[in-house]
């Protein structure tokens, strides 16, 4: 069950309010965090 796991340190590229910016899970530390993650929503299928 992943639920109860931590997730592991790691930056991305998120957009947020009109600009993207890199992020990291450790700029979030302490606080609830929910991941979402869509691997396949712009590709042909």
């Amino acid at each position: 069950m992943l639920v109860t796991k931590k997730a592991p340190v790691f930056t991305a590229k998120a957009f947020y309010k009109g600009a993207a910016k890199q992020v990291s899970l450790e700029d979030y530390k302490g606080k609830w965090v929910v991941l979402c993650f869509y691997p396949g929503d712009f590709t042909f299928v």
